[in-house]
Formats: structure tokens, C-alpha cells, sequence
């Protein structure tokens, strides 16, 4: 490509001082939404995170088992920590508000979607999803993933990543209700460890569980077993998320 056609290139167009200016402010933002979540996150220790889908109601069977993890958590003396929205979320925050530990919404607006619900003891808003992401993995001592969509894919990817890498301490994670999670894991099995994208031994970073008690002493039993803190080298790598 000649200079003449290189600087009409799209891509190397120059970028104008407000729209500069608008990318900076962004970063300012995620910053404050970063320092403002560690300071009322920090001391919420341990947590569950517990996804799910927004659009589940509240007449679902999968609601009031979420609910029932989420008490059980909760008295167990787990914070509990949804996205803060309806469907799944509110029956992870509703189950966690009527228990003994602090329920905690990280609330983020969408189009259609997102409504703060009512049963938060501690509400954080986010513009950004990177922030809110991060909020999710930082300080959770388990994750539990109920059936969702994207948004629940995307987190459940997330940190079946961080683990796989070493970029966060191994924690229990678990998927809840086996019809819903049979086709992706077999997915999982036939495809992804067959074309070895991933190694046989990752499907092991995660438990699929269907009754609250189990999950619930699933957890207790991880860390009952995990007598010994993560290393150095590991708390230097977690600082990173």
C-alpha cells in the first residue's frame, strides 16, 4: 500500500481530541468502578458468585432452587454475590438476603434485561462489563453456575480460563442441573478434548451437582481439604485479575 492510499486507509484515520478525550474518560470510569468495588468487596469474605439466567421466572423450579442454594450459602456464612437483575439473579440475592450473610448485586444496565431487584444488602452499579467481570472472579471463594445464556457462558468461560492458567487460585465451580449442562460437556468430551483444544484433565476444574445440601458441602469439603494458602508465586498471579 503506497503512502497516498495509507493515510485514507479506514483504519489509520486520525482520531479527533473530543473523541480522545471520550476514550480517556472511559478509562477514568473503569477505574473508579475498579477502586470502588474493591473497597466494599474486599471484607465480604468468602463469597459465592452464583449465575443464571435473567429470564428464568419465578415459577420455575430452577428460581426456588437457586433461592434454596442461595440460603444455604448464605447461612453456611458465604456471602453471596448475583449480577443483581432479575430471573436467576434475584432468586441467588432473595435466598442470600433471608439468610445470615450479606447478599450483594453487581448491577449492570441493559436493553432489555437488566432491573435492579430488591433483595440486595450491598449494591455496586457498573457501566463496563470488563469492571463488573472482574468483581465477579476477585474475591469469590466458589462459583455456581445455574442454567443461562450468553452472559452465563461468558462468565463460566471466564473462569474456567483463569484457572486452567494459573491466573486464579483453584476454586470449587458448579454446574447445577445436569439436562441443561449434558450437551455442552459432551461437546466438551467428543470435540474439544478429542481435537486437544483442551487436555482431557481440565474437565476435572468443575463438578455438575443438582441438590442444594450437595453443593453446599461440595464447597465446605474443598476447602476443609485446602489446609495450605496458595503460594507466592500464585498470589503474585492472582493480583493480575
Amino acid at each position: 500500500m503506497d503512502a497516498q492510499h495509507r493515510n485514507h486507509h479506514p483504519a489509520l484515520m486520525p482520531i479527533s481530541d473530543e473523541e480522545l478525550a471520550r476514550e480517556s474518560w472511559k478509562v477514568f470510569q473503569i477505574m473508579g468502578e475498579f477502586v470502588d468495588g474493591f473497597e466494599r468487596l474486599a471484607h465480604l469474605r468468602p463469597s459465592v458468585s452464583i449465575f443464571g439466567s435473567a429470564r428464568i421466572l419465578a415459577d420455575d423450579p430452577l428460581y426456588a432452587l437457586t433461592e434454596a442454594i442461595a440460603h444455604k450459602l448464605s447461612d453456611a456464612g458465604f456471602a453471596v454475590v448475583s449480577g443483581g437483575g432479575p430471573g436467576l439473579m434475584e432468586a441467588a440475592n432473595k435466598g442470600a438476603f433471608a439468610g445470615k450473610s450479606p447478599s450483594v448485586g453487581l448491577n449492570i444496565q441493559l436493553p432489555h434485561e437488566q432491573q435492579t431487584n430488591a433483595y440486595q444488602d450491598v449494591s455496586l452499579y457498573f457501566r463496563h462489563f470488563f469492571s463488573r467481570k472482574v468483581m465477579f472472579v476477585k474475591y469469590a471463594s466458589a462459583y455456581v453456575v445455574m442454567p443461562g445464556g450468553f452472559g452465563t457462558l461468558d462468565e463460566l468461560a471466564e473462569i474456567i480460563t483463569l484457572v486452567q492458567t494459573g491466573k486464579s487460585r483453584k476454586i470449587p465451580i458448579v454446574l447445577v442441573h445436569t439436562p441443561f449442562w449434558t450437551g455442552l460437556l459432551e461437546w466438551f468430551r467428543n470435540t474439544l478434548v478429542k481435537q486437544g483444544t483442551i487436555a482431557a484433565d481440565d474437565l476435572d476444574l468443575f463438578v455438575v451437582l443438582d441438590d442444594a445440601d450437595a453443593i453446599v458441602k461440595h464447597i465446605f469439603h474443598y476447602y476443609e481439604r485446602a489446609v495450605s494458602g496458595p503460594s507466592a508465586a500464585e498470589r503474585a498471579n492472582f493480583m493480575e485479575i
